[in-house]
C-alpha cells in the first residue's frame, strides 16, 4: 500500500505530471487501484511488486510533488491462512 501525501497539499500538479507522462512504473511494479481522500491531500495506491527495490525508482519520478510512505500489506485471505497455521 502506498500512501501519497501531495505536497503542499496541491494535487493539480501531480495530476498534470500523470496526463503528460503517466504513471512512469518501473518494468516489474504493478498498479492495482487507487483511492483520493475528500479534500485531494492524499492517495492511497494499492501495488504490487516481486522486488520492493522497484518503489525507489519509481518514487523518483514523483518525489518532487509527493511524499511516500510504502505499507507492505498482504490480503486478508493470506494473512487468516497464516495465522490459521499457528493456531
Amino acid at each position: 500500500m502506498v500512501i501519497e501525501r501531495f505536497k503542499d497539499g496541491d494535487a493539480a500538479p501531480v495530476y498534470r505530471r500523470f496526463r503528460e507522462r503517466g504513471r512512469m512504473l518501473p518494468e516489474g511494479l504493478r498498479y492495482v487501484d487507487s483511492w483520493i481522500d475528500a479534500n485531494f491531500a492524499r492517495c492511497f495506491q494499492l501495488m504490487e511488486c516481486a522486488d520492493p527495490r522497484l518503489f525507489d525508482e519509481w518514487i523518483a519520478c514523483w518525489q518532487d510533488l509527493v511524499e511516500f510512505e510504502i505499507i507492505p500489506v498482504t490480503s486478508s485471505k493470506e494473512a487468516a491462512a497464516q495465522i490459521a497455521a499457528i493456531l
